[in-house]
C-alpha cells in the first residue's frame, strides 16, 4: 500500500504546485510571522560592499513569499544624520514597497563606495508587514536607537508591553520617530548601554538584559557601532536560524550552551574558544547567515543551527556561541549544527514513515485531538469525518487559541496532532507544550523541516509541499488534507470490513491530478463570476458534510486577499439565523455535491431561492435538478466524497484571486497597490 500511496502523492503534490502557480496565492501563518529577517556576517572573507548588498537583497527576495509592505538594510558606512568622523558609523537605507525599490535605492548612495572591500562586515536586512503604524520608510526596519545609529535591530513578532516601555523611555529622555512596537527595543538597549556599570559589558549581555524586559513574541538580530563585526540574535516564539559556511571543516558541530554563570564575565572580547564554532585555527575565514526561513540560506550553505526560545547567539571574532540565562529542567545543553536535507523550492512526495514506530500506540488511543489555526484548522475539519470513519476513534478538532483558553482536559491515552505550515505558529506551539505536559503522544504535520513543532513533537510528517509564495494557503492546505487522509488509510489497513472503502479512496487519489486539471480549466468562467461580484461588500459560502470545511476555507481565502467580508456557513444552520441575510442583493455560493448530504442541501437551496437569493452553485457534473434552481453553476468532476474538498476548494481559490485583482490588491501581500502604482509608477501584477 505504501508504495502506491507514495507514487500517487508525488503526482498529486506536483499538481497542487501547479494550482499554486495558477492562483498566485499561498499560505497565511500568523501575521506576525509574515515579516522576513535576513542578516549576513563575513569574517575574514573579503567582500565588496556591492557583493554584500547583493547578498542582503537576494536574501530578502527569497523571503518575498511571506508578504510585506516595505524593506530596509543596515550596513557599515556614513548616513544622513551622522558625519564621517563618527567611528564605525552605520548606514540605514529603508524604502516603502517592494525589495526592488530598495535595491534601486542602494545604488543612489553616493557616499557609499560600492567597490570598497570589507574583510569583516555585518549587515542586516528586513521585509516588514505593517502591524503597528502604516507602511512607510520610517516605520520599516531596521529600527535605530538614536540619530547616530548606535544600535540597530530587525524584529519579527509583536512586543505586547511596548506601550509601557515606550512611556518609560520617553520619561528618560529618549525620542521616538516611528509608530512601531519594535522601536522600543533599540531604545531600550541604548538605555541599558548608557547606564551600564563600567564600560566593558558584552554585547550579548546587553541583549540578555533587554529581552528580560520584553513581553510577546520576537526574533531579533542586533548590530552596533560600539561592537563592530559582532552579531547578536535571539528569539522567543518566532523562528530564527543561523547558517554557517566555511571552506575549512568546523572544529565542532555541537555547541555546549553557556549559562548565566559563565556569561556574567565582563570581558566583551573574550574568545569563548571552547564553546564556539570556529573554522580550523584562530582567525579563520567564516560566514554566518541569520534568517527567519531556511529558504533564504539554502543557496549559501546547508549547515544550519535552529535557535530555541530564549537562546542568545553571539558572534565575536568570527566565533559563534549560544547563551541562556538559566537552564530549564530536562533541557538539552547542546545545540547541534544540522545539515539541511532540502533544495530550494523542492517538492517531494509525502512520507508517513515518521509515524511508523508509533503506529501501535496511536491505534490504542482513546481519542484523536487535531489542533491548528486558520487554514490548518480547516484541513482538520475537512478530514475529521473520514478519520472517524476509518479509525473508529472519536476525533476532536480544535482551534489552538480556544483549546488553550479552555484549559482543555488532556490525558495520557490521547493522541494530539498539531498542524502548521510553518511549524512555528505560536498558539499551536503553546498547545503542543500543554499536551506534552499532560503526557499525551504528540504528532506534528508541518511543511518546514527543523521547525519548532517538527522538533518538539514525538513523531510526525513533513508534507514537503515547498514554500508558499504569498499570504494565502493553497498547496499547503491540499497537502495537509491528503496527509490526514493517508493517515486514516494507514490506521485502517488491517481492517477487513473497511477494505472496499479504502480501495475507493486509493483509486480516487490516483485520479486526482487529472481531475484537478479539469477544474483549473474552468478559470475563465470563474473570472466572469468575479467580474459580477467584485464590487459587493459581502459574500456567503455554504455547504455541509464533507463540504463544510471548503466553505470555511473558501471564505477565509476571500477575506485574506480581497478584504471583502465573507462567511462560511454550515447549511444545516441556515434557518437558525443566517437566512435573515439572504435577499436578491446578497451573493451566495452553495456547494451541493452528490453525496450523503445532497437532499439536505437541496432543502437549503429551496430556502435560499424562496428569499429571492441568486445562488452560485458548485455542483457535480450532469446534475440538471440543481442547475435549474441556480443563478449560475460551476460544475466539477465527481470524486469520492472524502476527497471532493480538494476539487471544490479550487474554484474558491481562483475566485479569491480574481476578486483581489479586480479590487486592486496585490495577491501576494493583500495590500492595495492601485494608489501605490500611481505614486511609484509601478507595474500592476
Amino acid at each position: 500500500m505504501s508504495s502506491v500511496l507514495f507514487a500517487v502523492l508525488l503526482i498529486l503534490l506536483t499538481s497542487s504546485s501547479s494550482l499554486k502557480d495558477s492562483c498566485c496565492v499561498s499560505l497565511s501563518l500568523l501575521f506576525l510571522s509574515l515579516k522576513g529577517i535576513f542578516a549576513y556576517l563575513n569574517y575574514c572573507v573579503p567582500r565588496t560592499r556591492k557583493e554584500i548588498f547583493e547578498t542582503l537583497v537576494k536574501g530578502l527576495q527569497r523571503l518575498e513569499y511571506r508578504g510585506y509592505d516595505s524593506a530596509g538594510i543596515a550596513v557599515d558606512g556614513p548616513n544622513k544624520t551622522t558625519t564621517d568622523s563618527i567611528k564605525n558609523a552605520i548606514c540605514l537605507i529603508k524604502k516603502k514597497g517592494k525589495v526592488k525599490n530598495l535595491d534601486e535605492e542602494l545604488y543612489k548612495k553616493d557616499s557609499l563606495d560600492l567597490d570598497e572591500q570589507l574583510c569583516t562586515h555585518f549587515g542586516l536586512a528586513h521585509t516588514r508587514w505593517a502591524t503597528h503604524g502604516e507602511p512607510s520608510a520610517v516605520n520599516s526596519h531596521p529600527h535605530r536607537s538614536d540619530k547616530d545609529n548606535e544600535f540597530v535591530v530587525i524584529h519579527n513578532g509583536i512586543i505586547t508591553n511596548y506601550k509601557e516601555l515606550k512611556e518609560y523611555l520617553i520619561i528618560k529622555g529618549y525620542e521616538f520617530e516611528s509608530e512601531t512596537d519594535t522601536e522600543v527595543i533599540p531604545k531600550l538597549i541604548k538605555y541599558v548601554y548608557d547606564n551600564q556599570e563600567g564600560d566593558s559589558v558584552a554585547f550579548g549581555k546587553l541583549v540578555e538584559r533587554v529581552i528580560q524586559q520584553l513581553e510577546g513574541a520576537f526574533a531579533l538580530v542586533f548590530k552596533s557601532r560600539h561592537f563592530p563585526g559582532e552579531a547578536v540574535a535571539t528569539r522567543r516564539g518566532s523562528p530564527l536560524l543561523i547558517g554557517v559556511r566555511s571552506e575549512q571543516e568546523l572544529l565542532t558541530e555541537n555547541i555546549p550552551i553557556q549559562y548565566n554563570s559563565v556569561h556574567e564575565k565582563n570581558s566583551r572580547n573574550r574568545s569563548d574558544s571552547v564553546n564556539s564554532i570556529n573554522s580550523v585555527g584562530d582567525g579563520s575565514a567564516v560566514e554566518y547567515y541569520f534568517a527567519s526561513d531556511a529558504s533564504a540560506i539554502i543557496e549559501h550553505t546547508k549547515k544550519v543551527l535552529y535557535m530555541e526560545d530564549d537562546d542568545i547567539a553571539v558572534v565575536t571574532g568570527g566565533k559563534l556561541s549560544i547563551h541562556r540565562i538559566n537552564r530549564k529542567h530536562g533541557e538539552d545543553p547542546v545545540r547541534a549544527i544540522q545539515t539541511l536535507q532540502m533544495e530550494l523550492q523542492q517538492i517531494m512526495k509525502v512520507v508517513l514513515g515518521g509515524l511508523k514506530d508509533h503506529l501501535k500506540e496511536i491505534k490504542r488511543c482513546r481519542r484523536l485531538i487535531v489542533i491548528g489555526c486558520g487554514t490548518s484548522f480547516h484541513a482538520a475539519v475537512a478530514t475529521r469525518q473520514i478519520l472517524e470513519e476509518l479509525t473508529e476513534v472519536p476525533v476532536m478538532v480544535e482551534l489552538s487559541s480556544d483549546f488553550l483558553d479552555r484549559n482543555t482536559p488532556v490525558f495520557r491515552d490521547d493522541v494530539c496532532f498539531f498542524i502548521s505550515q510553518s511549524g512555528e505558529t505560536a498558539d499551536t506551539l503553546m498547545a503542543l507544550r500543554y499536551c506534552k505536559e499532560h503526557g499525551a503522544l504528540t504528532v506534528g504535520i508541518t511543511n518546514t523541516v527543523g521547525s519548532s513543532i517538527s522538533r518538539e513533537t514525538d513523531c510526525g510528517v513533513h508534507i514537503n509541499a515547498g514554500p508558499e509564495i504569498g499570504v494565502a494557503s493553497t498547496k499547503a492546505y491540499t497537502s495537509q488534507f491528503v496527509s490526514l487522509v493517508m493517515f486514516s488509510l494507514m490506521m485502517s489497513e488491517d481492517r477487513l470490513s473497511l477494505q472496499t472503502r479504502r480501495l475507493e479512496i486509493l483509486n480516487s487519489l490516483r485520479m486526482l491530478p487529472e481531475l484537478i486539471k479539469k477544474v483549473l480549466a474552468l478559470d475563465e468562467k470563474i473570472k466572469a463570476i468575479a467580474n459580477e461580484m467584485y464590487q459587493q461588500r459581502s459574500l456567503l459560502v455554504m455547504g455541509r458534510g464533507f463540504n463544510y470545511a471548503t466553505c470555511l476555507e473558501g471564505a477565509l481565502k476571500i477575506k485574506e486577499i480581497t478584504y471583502m467580508h465573507s462567511e462560511g456557513i454550515l447549511a444545516g444552520e441556515l434557518k437558525h439565523g443566517p437566512l435573515a441575510l439572504i435577499d436578491k442583493d446578497m451573493p451566495v455560493i452553495m456547494i451541493i455535491m452528490k453525496d450523503a448530504c445532497y437532499t439536505k442541501c437541496q432543502n437549503a437551496l429551496q430556502q435560499v431561492t424562496a428569499r429571492s437569493g441568486r445562488p452560485i452553485i458548485i455542483c457535480s457534473q450532469d446534475d440538471p435538478e440543481i442547475v435549474k434552481n441556480a443563478y449560475q453553476t460551476i460544475e466539477l468532476p465527481h470524486v469520492v466524497d472524502c476527497l471532493q474538498g480538494i476539487l471544490s476548494v479550487i474554484p474558491l481559490q481562483l475566485l479569491s484571486f480574481h476578486l483581489a485583482v479586480l479590487r486592486g490588491y496585490d495577491v501576494r501581500s493583500g495590500h492595495n497597490f492601485l494608489s501605490e502604482a500611481i505614486c511609484n509608477d509601478a507595474h500592476l501584477i
